[in-house]
């Protein structure tokens, strides 16, 4: 059991098309939440972390709450919102300055009033004077004064967070779960849904005919082989020309950020068309964030040929995905329920080998036997030199390596030395991270 900061938490409520995801990203900093001019864009809460005048806290963006039931979900919609009125320490209920008061506004307001927790009516889009002052006109919400900002000229937003700050309680330490975070990732339709649910035994991803179901990341924690796993099923990523208009364009910036929040992905490809263009994208973007990657070949059951056509698609797989040769490839049937033990096993392993740590002496030995071997070459008559390194963190596994110049630092050398690590440590089924710094012979 480890432990963090639980930070206070401010959620963002109102009607769909307000702008409550444009002022959440302007809080963060970030552009996290979907930002489109289409209702019902956001569905599920989505978390940001902000600090205003040193104090830290959590944005909460939810899915606009709509009564009409033209937005498809607007019953989950409306439940998403009322878990995060009820996780908020303060609550800002975003009205659209433009349009004024509208049913939905009315609708909200009767939810938020018997809430005993601080609300602050937020009226966005009051880009110029006339919005500003026009913006009195929520009052008749019965949900205290107007705050007018624009999240698009990012006007307005210092005064309102002014106000938020003083009315969060302070952050305190608490317990967190420990165990792996594993991303399961890949293209639509590669059974990322379905292999969730079988993982789990149960239905717990929305299935719906509407595409893009999953665009949002849907945490569920559960315990494999007794150690606490939690999974995270994200959105599929399109191929590049095929993402469909804006939402799923942004559904592939919300993989992204589940891979930026797990320690190992599983990486699902469709073993009657596996290694596709975008397959390949992915394990890239995995590398880059130096997190594990098992490479599954789900569907495995529709493969005809047996053994023979497992080990061609095994042997195609490889050569596509040659730039991360340490990711371990396993075939699984999500629907006939196969290999998913091992898929695990797999993810838990990777994991296990991003908590690895190499005694310092035992990484010099290495780096001085690797340079005596292959020394690094000459760059305009200058030649790399490695006075220390040391590993200085686990997951990621991060080396960092003391040298005369880092402008000396070829790729293919670096490649060499990440390589020489791996035969003699291991870190299979993990990136690990490489970094140099500039360091004198006489320091």
């Amino acid at each position: 059991m480890t432990v963090e900061v639980r930070l206070p938490v401010v959620a963002l409520v109102g009607r769909p098309n307000v702008g409550k995801s444009a002022l959440f990203n302007r809080i963060t900093g970030r552009r996290v939440a979907l930002v489109e001019d289409q209702p019902g864009t956001t569905r599920d809460r989505i978390y940001g972390e902000a600090e205003w005048t040193g104090t830290r806290f959590r944005v909460v963006d939810t899915g606009g709450v709509d009564e009409s039931g033209r937005i498809p979900f607007a019953a989950l919609v409306r439940e998403q919102v009322l878990q995060a009125v009820a996780e908020a320490d303060v609550i800002l209920f975003v009205v659209d300055a433009r349009e004024g008061i509208t049913a939905a506004d009315e609708e909200i307001a009767t939810l938020l009033r018997p809430v005993e927790k601080p609300v602050i009516l937020v009226a966005n889009k009051a880009d110029n004077e006339e919005r500003r002052q026009a913006a009195v006109q929520f009052w008749e919400l019965g949900v205290g004064e107007p705050a007018p900002v624009s999240a698009f000229h990012a006007s307005g937003l210092a005064d309102l967070l002014d106000q938020v700050v003083p009315l969060l309680p302070r952050a305190e330490p608490a317990p967190v779960e420990a165990g792996a975070r594993i991303a399961i990732v890949g293209r639509p339709n590669v059974g990322k849904s379905m292999l969730l649910n079988a993982i789990l035994g149960e239905e717990r991803v929305i299935v719906s005919e509407i595409p893009g179901t999953t665009r949002d990341a849907i945490d569920t924690r559960f315990e494999h082989r007794g150690q606490p796993v939690t999974l995270v099923d994200t959105a599929g990523i399109r191929r590049r020309g095929r993402i469909e208009r804006g939402v799923e364009r942004h559904s592939v910036m919300r993989a992204r950020q589940a891979i930026d929040r797990a320690d190992v992905a599983l990486l699902v490809m469709d073993a009657t068309e596996p290694a596709a263009a975008q397959d390949t994208h992915i394990a890239g973007y995995v590398k880059d964030a130096h997190k594990g990657l098992v490479l599954v070949v789900n569907k495995s059951d529709l493969l005809p040929g047996g053994p023979a056509a497992r080990q061609e698609v095994e042997r195609r797989v490889r050569a596509e995905f040659h730039f991360v040769p340490w990711a371990p490839v396993v075939f699984v049937s999500a629907k006939a329920r196969e290999g998913l033990a091992a898929m695990l096993d797999a993810a838990l392993a990777a994991y296990e080998q991003r908590q690895l740590r190499i005694p310092t002496a035992e990484v010099n030995a290495l780096v001085r036997r690797a340079v005596t071997e292959h020394p690094p070459p000459t760059v305009r008559g200058r030649r790399l030199k490695v006075f220390y390194a040391t590993q200085a963190e686990v997951n990621p596994p991060t080396f960092v390596f003391f040298v005369n110049d880092t402008a000396l630092v070829h790729f293919s050398y670096q490649r060499y030395l990440e390589n020489s690590i791996r035969r003699m440590f291991g870190f299979t089924g993990t990136a690990i991270r490489l970094v140099f710094r500039n360091r004198s012979g006489e320091e």
